[in-house]
């Protein structure tokens, strides 16, 4: 079989139509093959060539050839002899015709090449450079006219220096450190007459310079919406908040109309003070022009109040002095004991909000109360009122009384008026912070004393600040105040120490974050006098009977106790020991008091219970015996645990005294002028040791058979 693999061996091929036609057809169906198929092998050559093999451009030109017309067996010889070198050194004519093609885009190539590179080599001219460079050097020259001004300042210092120090000079001494040297360099001023004189009867207006000087009130006035408030704002009475709030409603009236709504608390606690705010709110509104202003319809007034409901005592917002008064004199006292405060709040703002934005007001809101609220209504509720105040642009503005240190109770005396009974009431007052931070026990039993933290309670303060309005700290001491303990702390003191009123959500992430904090919580818990179930072991008994007896029975049960708490107090002080190092790492200044105060509480109550069970096994061998009656109507009624210096267990318990009073009186000095110094004095004041005493009191009146008993108030 002829090759076809070159031009010349077509002349094998018989010059016949089907030979012409054929071959350009077989050729193209090679062209391109499918690609599942197998490319087909070159059939294999009967010698070898001695020349170079034909490349592709040149079987292309040969297929061309063939197709155009049957060339003769000479015409073959002369294109074969001649293509042959040419195709060994460049293909063939299609490259000569592929340059031809392409010189137009080598020429632009080129031009544009040599462009580039032009501007590459174009740069700023030397002389530009040396421009700048003299600019430089010429601003970098000292200036020549120093000593000239030098010259300026000292004759001018000598021209005023009279008349400068004579009238308005508040220096303390002449002549101690100069204007422009060291002691003696100016003589001591003399007061020149003649330009006093000229002063005198200078025509100066003072009208003119009030007028220049920018209003306080509208400079107030224009703090933008959103504000953080005021969280703590002492004072000494309902009159000194009541003018600050008067000024504060004064300031928003320069922008706008208002609409203020009282929202008292209905505890029987507050009938006195509402009395008072009663007695006051003309003077509220008369000051400053506010008693004309609201009858032009500028300001309006409603009054609310929450107990365990809400109530609206007022039909509409009103200008009307007396039937604000009559809606202040409308709240009643609320048997229930609860305060549902926030929850309050949020209707309240509701209820008046659709009237403020319909006529245009400003919102304000006046809370009366001496409490914090129920605690389940705080916790569900609080972040909400706070966004509903946000969205009406109501800010709050809180009247009440100072949180117990680290405690959410205080308890107010009330006397029952048929059995002369004394009884303490607990009403919610506190804690400062999101969650107690301090122990609830004072070592015996559940706290009953009401030491002042220096802050309002929790929610009261956050609602004042979130909403840019303000929490008054009534500081006076109520007079049926239980233990009541009211210490001023200086602001500056209690700065570093200020509670975190961020919302609870964002303090308990916070503090589970901290190994610290959360073990000092845990603690705190465990010993929480609240629950039942740690009750029974951490509440001991107080009050024992007068008959021997059953002052044995009840001293052996307590004496039990008392060991099963010991063994957990040991347990507590050595966890809180191992904490030594994270005390050290712990930024908050706060956070480290509580723990240098419950570290000294947690081995101080440990002294005490030693005591508490030994006093009681040696009252059981050698009780004590008094007279059964004193004077003509007392009668020895119980015998009372009460705290004392003196202790009968000696070295037993002298190494946690000596430990417990070196901690207290750590903290006295490291956190001084704070409740938690106050707290460690009083802890050190109550003594280590304890004693029985006797308790005497008077019979009960008589009450006539079939009287109902009036029942023990909830405040």
């Amino acid at each position: 079989m002829a090759d076809i693999s070159t031009p010349h061996d077509s002349s094998e091929i018989p010059e016949t139509p089907v030979a012409r036609d054929a071959a350009p057809r077989q050729r193209a169906g090679r062209t391109n093959p499918p690609a599942s198929a197998a490319a087909p092998r070159s059939p294999a050559p009967r010698s070898a060539p001695s020349r170079p093999a034909p490349s592709r451009l040149a079987a292309a030109r040969a297929e061309s050839a063939e197709q155009a017309e049957p060339p003769t067996d000479d015409q073959d010889a002369t294109e074969a002899d001649e293509a042959e070198p040419r195709e060994s050194i460049f293909g063939s004519a299609g490259f000569r015709r592929w340059i031809r093609q392409s010189s137009a885009m080598l020429v632009s190539t080129i031009v544009h090449m040599v462009a580039f590179l032009a501007l590459s080599l174009m740069v700023i001219q030397p002389e530009v450079v040396r421009n700048v460079q003299e600019v430089i050097v010429t601003a970098l020259e000292p200036p020549e006219v120093e000593d000239e001004l030098k010259v300026e300042l000292e004759n001018q210092i000598v021209d005023i220096t009279e008349p400068t120090n004579a009238l308005m000079s508040s220096s303390m001494e002449v002549g101690a450190v100069g204007a422009s040297g060291p002691a003696g360099s100016i003589s001591a001023p003399a007061l020149d007459q003649q330009a006093t004189d000229q002063l005198e009867v200078s025509a100066v207006k003072v009208e003119g310079i009030e007028i220049d000087i920018p209003n306080d009130k509208l400079m107030i006035a224009e703090v933008p919406d959103g504000q953080i408030g005021d969280a703590r704002a002492i004072v000494d009475n309902y009159e000194e908040a009541l003018d600050r709030i008067t000024q504060e409603i004064m300031w928003m009236l320069d922008k706008s109309k208002v609409l203020v709504v009282w929202h008292f608390d209905q505890s029987e606690s507050m009938k006195d003070d509402q009395k008072e705010i009663r007695g006051r709110i003309d003077h509220v509104y008369r000051q400053l022009g506010l008693l004309s202003r609201s009858n032009d319809g500028s300001l309006e007034t409603a009054v609310t109040s929450y107990g365990e409901s809400f109530l609206v005592h007022t039909r509409r917002p009103s200008h009307d002095m007396d039937e604000i008064r009559q809606a202040i004199d409308s709240v009643p006292i609320d048997p229930s004991g609860k305060e549902m405060m926030c929850s309050s709040i949020q209707q309240a703002i509701a209820i008046h909000r659709p009237y403020a934005n319909r006529t245009n007001r400003q919102m304000a809101m006046v809370i009366v109360t001496d409490e914090s609220g129920d605690s389940a209504d705080n916790n569900a509720m609080l972040e909400r009122a706070i966004a509903e105040a946000k969205a009406a642009k109501c800010k709050i503005y809180v009247l009440g009384r100072e949180a117990v240190f680290g405690y959410p109770y205080a308890h107010i005396r009330w006397i029952h008026p048929q059995t002369k009974h004394h009884h303490w009431i607990a009403i919610d007052r506190g804690p400062e912070t999101a969650f107690v931070e301090q122990l609830q026990t004072d070592g015996f039993h559940r706290r009953y004393d009401a030491h002042s933290s220096g802050f309002g309670p929790y929610e009261c303060t956050r609602l004042g600040r979130e909403t840019g309005g303000i929490f008054f700290m009534l500081p006076t001491v109520e007079k049926d105040l239980v233990r009541g303990h009211k210490d001023r702390y200086a602001l500056e003191a209690m700065r570093p120490y200020l509670p975190d009123l961020r919302s609870r959500m964002e303090v308990s992430v916070e503090r589970d974050e901290s190994p610290l904090r959360t073990a000092l919580t845990k603690v705190i818990y465990d010993l929480n006098p609240y629950q039942p179930e740690i009750a029974k072991i951490i509440v001991m008994r107080v009050h024992f009977s007068p008959d021997l007896g059953q002052l044995v029975e009840q001293a052996r049960t307590e004496q039990r106790k008392a060991i099963i708490y010991l063994d957990y107090l040991a347990k507590v002080q050595k966890e809180v020991e191992k904490l030594e190092d994270l005390r050290r790492q712990e930024p908050s200044p706060r956070w480290q008091a509580n723990y240098d105060l419950l570290y000294a509480q947690v081995i101080a109550y440990q002294a005490r219970m030693y005591e508490y069970g030994a006093y009681l096994e040696e009252f059981i061998k050698n009780p004590r015996v008094v007279p059964s009656t004193k004077g003509k109507d007392l009668t020895h009624v119980r015998w009372d645990i009460t705290t004392r210096k003196r202790i009968l267990t000696g070295k037993v318990v002298e190494p946690y005294i000596e430990r417990a009073t070196e901690l207290f009186k750590d903290v006295i000095t490291n956190h001084a002028g704070t409740p938690w110094a106050a707290r460690a004095q009083h802890e050190l004041n109550r003594g280590f040791g304890v004693e029985l005493v006797e308790v005497y009191d008077a019979p009960n009146p008589y009450i006539p058979p079939g009287t109902p008993l009036l029942p023990v108030p909830k405040l």
